[in-house]
């Protein structure tokens, strides 16, 4: 028990570090994780973990580290892969707020944002391509119908309403209920 509670918090402490550009760029380290520690987390529960964590609080890669911890080690594992993805942040704006005042204005924090930008957009853009995959075609390649036609209904719906994200959720749950129905 002890020795996965430290790999989570290992783990998870590596995701955070090297996360940059928010809860999306957590996916592609997520994907990763799912093909080294496949009892841990599948592409399904990622899959599935994006779409709850978007209509749950809190930070996408936090949710998605309180999922594994939690299936892995209990509510104990819950926090610590919670506690290991947060704390490199905690530490390093400790360390920018207090050694390095206009931290942002030096040349090549301005220029290593630039190139990152980049790579972190192609990272999020491959794991959501991913999930497009896993929403949308079975594994023979074959088309889920049913889903391309709410996905295409919805960005259609969104594009002219633009009603609150939270109402697509709410109705794709719904949706997802009354499709799934036991005859």
């Amino acid at each position: 028990m002890l020795s996965n509670l430290f790999l989570l918090f290992i783990e998870f402490f590596k995701i955070g570090l090297f996360t940059i550009g928010g809860g999306l760029a957590t996916i592609p380290f997520l994907n990763e994780l799912a093909i080294n520690r496949p009892t841990w987390i599948t592409q399904v529960d990622i899959s599935n973990m994006i779409a709850i964590s978007q209509s749950t609080p809190g930070p996408l890669g936090v949710n998605m580290a309180t999922f594994t911890g939690y299936k892995v080690a209990g509510i104990l594992g819950g926090v610590v892969a919670s506690l290991g993805l947060a704390m490199p942040a905690f530490i390093i704006i400790l360390i920018i707020s207090k050694y390095l005042s206009g931290f942002n204005k030096k040349w090549y924090v301005k220029d290593s944002l630039y190139g990152l930008r980049s790579v972190v957009l192609a990272l999020i853009i491959y794991a959501v391509s991913k999930i497009f995959l896993i929403s949308l075609f079975n594994d023979d390649f074959s088309i889920k119908y049913t889903e391309v036609i709410i996905f295409l209904i919805i960005i259609l719906i969104y594009r002219k309403l633009k009603i609150h994200p939270l109402f697509y959720i709410g109705a794709g749950a719904i949706i997802g209920i009354v499709l799934k129905l036991p005859s």
